[in-house]
């Protein structure tokens, strides 16, 4: 199985079994989820709580990198998606910090991120909202770049923001 683009940050491509992509499309799509969450969803799995919220920053950290890459190229959609995915793995990467909690569903990430408001502040909402509407434009095709743009600045805050409590409480 070839992995290209070891790097720090940069994306990894894998060569699998057609089959192999179709059942993980099917199973992230049947749980809400990117392929890129249900990847770090599986291989975080045996993690104790601080190490996954860790790990999901990186994550969400590698996102955002590779949607200011499809930003540049012009591919709206595929950065909306990216956007999204480092969203909502900062949100888990909260819950995982703070509760040692798991969140597995669209829901869960709109309730928790009521916990991450009442941490970080209310500007979270006007983030959340963001990442909805970069959700929607994978989905839909309907952003601009403008949109997509002002979604990353917002996105890059809520990681940052994230990412400064889950280091702070080692």
């Amino acid at each position: 199985m070839p992995i290209l683009g070891e790097g720090k940050g940069m994306p990894v491509t894998l060569t699998l079994p057609r089959t192999v992509v179709e059942l993980a499309k099917r199973e992230a799509e049947k749980l809400g989820l990117t392929l890129d969450e249900l990847f770090v969803e599986i291989v975080t799995r045996s993690l104790d709580p601080v190490d996954r919220a860790k790990k999901y920053v990186e994550a969400s950290k590698d996102l955002l990198e590779q949607a200011k890459k499809e930003l540049v190229e012009g591919n709206l959609r595929q950065a909306a998606e990216k956007l999204w995915g480092a969203a909502a793995l900062a949100i888990k990467a909260h819950a995982y910090r703070k509760e040692g909690k798991r969140l597995s569903s669209h829901r869960e990430l709109w309730e928790y991120k009521g916990r991450v408001v009442e941490d970080l502040g209310e500007w979270v909402r006007d983030a959340w909202a963001h990442v909805n509407n970069m959700h929607t434009c994978f989905y839909e095709g309907w952003c601009t770049r403008e949109d997509v743009e002002t979604a990353l600045q917002q996105i890059e805050r809520l990681v940052r923001g994230v990412e400064a409590r889950v280091k702070n409480r080692e």
